[in-house]
């Protein structure tokens, strides 16, 4: 019992230093949690720091990345600029270069039309001209015979008596015929009084092309016995003598005409007999068929002013005719011409358009380009660069690349 007591103060002594052992482990536990939240509280200021400063510096290159995409950006944006510009510009030349040479062409085109419409017009002023000139002085000839014939009609009586005088006559159906036959063909087709090579001179020749040639024209009036044959103040014996003189008269004419103006190898195998009144001319045809048999077989065309000028017009027709095959060679050189040089305007109006076509595409292509940069811009404004979803100024596959245009023009 004794021994238990006395130990009991060693056990209070232990008690008390596993106590204070307790105490001391509890304070420093204490004191340790407070350093270990002030530790805290500095590591977390710290690691504050640390954090606005990263952000700072990550905000800060990200103002300098913006900076530097703005900057290639707007080099890019020159840069498509200046490629419009320069394509816009090239077409433009090549637009101008062909509208150029396309005026050029018509114009030269136009100089050559005018050239040979005025070299027309005044061929054709000249030639009216000269008839103007020569129907006015036939027509002053015309006048002064008229003069002459009103002064003799104050002491003849009757154009009957006129006509008695076989060289009147003749001077009348004569200017008759040169009337008509001036004012139906050009005067590079007629001559007037021709000598022939036997000596003779005949009072009309034309010149017509080949086969024909020459075709002797001369004026004939048998007028005397045809005013007998129905005078019927004569008697039925005495017309019909006359009748039978006229066809003689007539015949002679012809045997004349073929006699004297055709010539083998000079004239034509036929001649012309004119004459001057339609009432002779149908008597002929309509009393005296033999006559006009006779006539056809010396191959001598009896003709009237009206048959005359059927005639006359066919001529006409034919030198028209022969002059515009001689030109046909120049108008079809014209027309070949024509056609090349409006070839050559085709594959120049058709190269023009590819290349209005192509500046189309590529004005179109810029503005696809325009467009992205544009929002992209605006998502900069917007601070929306991370945003999912957004469009991409990368281009799409398929899509031509700006940069890759740029260099394939250059």
């Amino acid at each position: 019992m004794m021994n238990d007591l006395s130990h009991f103060p060693l056990l209070l002594v232990g008690f008390a230093l596993l106590l204070g052992i307790a105490i001391v482990l509890v304070w420093q536990t204490v004191m340790a949690g407070r350093r270990e939240r002030l530790l805290l509280e500095r590591i977390n200021e710290t690691l504050e720091r640390r954090v606005l400063d990263q952000h700072r510096e990550l905000l800060r290159d990200l103002h300098e990345g913006l900076e530097r995409q703005t900057d290639r950006i707007g080099e890019h944006a020159r840069a498509d600029r200046e490629l419009l510009q320069n394509g816009l510009t090239a077409a433009s030349m090549q637009l101008s270069r062909a509208i150029e040479t396309l005026t050029r062409s018509v114009e030269g085109q136009l100089q050559t039309l005018t050239g040979q419409v005025n070299t027309r017009l005044d061929e054709g002023l000249r030639k009216t001209h000269d008839t103007f000139t020569s129907v006015m002085t036939r027509l002053a000839t015309i006048d002064e015979a008229q003069k002459k014939i009103e002064g003799l009609t104050s002491s003849v009586v009757s154009l009957q008596e006129i006509l008695g005088d076989k060289r009147a006559r003749g001077a009348f159906g004569e200017v008759q015929l040169e009337a008509l036959v001036r004012n139906a063909l050009p005067p590079n087709a007629f001559a007037f009084q021709a000598g022939l090579p036997n000596g003779n001179r005949v009072d009309c020749l034309l010149d017509l092309p080949p086969p024909t040639g020459k075709v002797a024209l001369d004026a004939k009036f048998p007028l005397e016995n045809y005013n007998r044959m129905f005078d019927s103040a004569l008697e039925q014996a005495e017309r019909k003598a006359a009748q039978t003189a006229f066809r003689a008269d007539v015949r002679r004419h012809i045997d004349t005409i073929a006699d004297k103006y055709i010539l083998p190898g000079v004239t034509a195998d036929g001649a012309v007999m004119f004459l001057p009144a339609e009432a002779v001319f149908a008597e002929l045809h309509a009393s005296h068929p033999e006559i006009v048999a006779h006539a056809q077989a010396r191959r001598v065309w009896i003709v009237s002013p009206t048959t005359l000028m059927a005639v006359l017009n066919t001529a006409r027709a034919v030198l028209k005719d022969v002059e515009t095959r001689r030109q046909i060679h120049i108008i079809q050189e014209e027309l070949g011409r024509l056609a090349k040089d409006f070839e050559r305007f085709d594959k120049r109006m058709s190269a023009l358009a590819d290349h209005i076509r192509q500046a189309g595409r590529d004005v179109e292509e810029v503005h696809i380009s325009s467009r992205k940069i544009s929002a992209h811009f605006q998502r900069i404004e917007s601070a929306r660069l991370d945003e999912p979803g957004g469009e991409s100024i990368v281009n799409t596959p398929g899509e031509p690349d700006m940069e890759e245009m740029s260099c394939a023009k250059n």
